[in-house]
């Protein structure tokens, strides 16, 4: 097996690499050890966005009344077929990135993959046969999993991972989410809304932290109206397994407290990796856990290079996806511009969605930008209240002096489809008033990005 490249991994980086790639001319194998799609596409942001749309579904069977809608008898939720439509929308995903590679021709080489030098992979088959790949450059693209920490040991079966999390055999009566990140607050979401008891605990004193303190702040009202119990500034320092519920020791400011759950999801952030693929063995440098790259994310080792959740930057797919089609059109001699790490899209997937990107009001002002801030409420928006879904509002941050947009962060229905527009406006240079004068569509969610860029500068109508 001899190739112009080798990839090994079929995540969102590894895929979407393999594919650019080809489309450049390459001939190009690909190593995966499980299915095509990676983490992302089997166990991570689809299959949880599937799940996620059926708690919708579930509410909005709960409160037809309210759009004129009489439904006869009990809505329930019937969580093994909310399982199984999951799973079945991933199978159809992976499905389609096999396709997909046929048509570029690209190969697949099942197994687990090994750098022997900066030309040649070994690729290990669940039957134990190691096969040589040889390449004139090869791309690591391996992923992360979920991290293990001490204080919480995770069994598979009531200290679980967001593996288990989306094939639970059956619903829970109740769980503790720990960490509220995307991760932990889409489960914890979508659990609580199908009649799970939940509790989410955050180290930090504000749940997805690294949002703008407005919108951390809206979502645990939001979290808190669907009863979940929501615990800041709160640390897990040990869980018990040996009865029938999990006993979670919990600080808090108050002092120690013992919760009770059934299950709890560990959901503090992933580790890459970077285990037996050879890196020690070629002196592939690292730095902080993670491969060191440059900006085409070439390593010190000439042919081989880094992408994704092993090298330094978001853990998010559409990251990875950009950097493997930045390093490939570098391989094929183009001139790529680098990512721009400063001008990432950040999303959670909760119930009200939140998005961002860029600066947070307060990191604007630590930086030395004199800001002008502006909100607008989907309270005033006519299109939300049509929807029923009027909770949250978008807030921009514009540098005063030049009217950059420093950042935009949202919280509401569909604002993960709204935040694009920023992204751009962003990438564009365009100023706020730029913003004000271009000219959205009515009734949309999408006004109030004009509205808030408007309500910087005491020109917002609606308010």
């Amino acid at each position: 097996m001899n190739f112009d490249l080798v990839v090994v991994g079929s995540g969102p980086g590894g895929y979407v690499a393999a594919i650019r790639a080809a489309q450049l001319g390459m001939t190009v194998g690909v190593v995966e050890k499980e299915n095509l799609g990676g983490i992302c596409l089997n166990w991570g942001c689809i299959p949880t966005k599937s799940l996620l749309k059926s708690s919708q579904a579930f509410e909005y069977a709960k409160h037809a009344a309210d759009y004129g809608v009489s439904i006869e008898g009990e809505v329930k939720a019937d969580f093994p077929k909310m399982v199984e439509r999951s799973r079945n929308v991933a199978a159809a995903m992976s499905t389609g990135i096999q396709f997909l590679f046929k048509k570029n021709k690209i190969e697949v080489i099942n197994g687990f993959g090994k750098l022997k030098d900066n030309k040649t992979v070994e690729v290990t088959d669940a039957d134990g046969k190691v096969t040589e790949v040889k390449a004139k450059h090869i791309i690591l693209a391996t992923g992360a999993r979920s991290k293990q920490l001490p204080n919480l040991p995770q069994d598979g079966e009531k200290i679980i991972g967001y593996r288990q999390a989306m094939t639970l055999p059956k619903q829970p009566e109740s769980m503790i989410v720990v960490g509220s990140g995307a991760i932990g607050s889409e489960f914890a979401n979508f659990y609580q809304s199908i009649g799970t008891k939940v509790t989410l605990v955050e180290f930090l004193p504000n749940i997805v932290p690294n949002e703008d303190v407005e919108i951390s702040k809206n979502l645990q009202r939001s979290f808190k109206k669907m009863k979940m119990k929501v615990m800041t500034s709160a640390e897990v320092l040990s869980v018990d397994t040996s009865g029938d519920l999990c006993k979670v020791t919990i600080k808090t400011k108050k002092g120690e407290e013992v919760h009770e759950a059934e299950v709890v999801l560990s959901a503090v952030g992933v580790t890459p990796n970077l285990e037996n693929i050879g890196l020690e063995e070629l002196g592939i440098e690292q730095e902080k856990g993670k491969i060191k790259v440059d900006d085409y994310y070439r390593t010190n080792i000439e042919g081989v290079y880094a992408i994704g959740d092993i090298v330094h930057g978001p853990a998010l797919a559409h990251v990875a996806s950009a950097e493997g089609i930045t390093c490939v059109e570098k391989i094929a001699g183009e001139n790529p511009e680098p990512v721009n790490y400063k001008n990432i899209p950040g999303c959670t997937y909760t119930s009200p969605e939140v998005s961002s990107v860029g600066m947070t009001e307060a990191m604007a002002k630590e930086a030395g930008y004199e800001v002008k801030v502006g909100k607008f409420p989907f309270s005033a928006s006519g299109k939300a209240k049509a929807a029923g879904a009027s909770d949250g509002f978008v807030k921009l941050v514009f540098d005063a002096k030049y009217g950059e947009l420093l950042g935009a962060h949202m919280i509401g229905a569909n604002v993960t489809e709204m935040i694009a527009e920023l992204v751009v406006a962003r990438k564009l240079e365009i100023t706020g008033h730029e913003l004000i004068k271009a000219i959205h569509p009515h009734p949309t969610m999408s006004e109030a990005v004009m509205e808030a860029a408007a309500a910087a500068y005491d020109e917002v109508i609606h308010l």
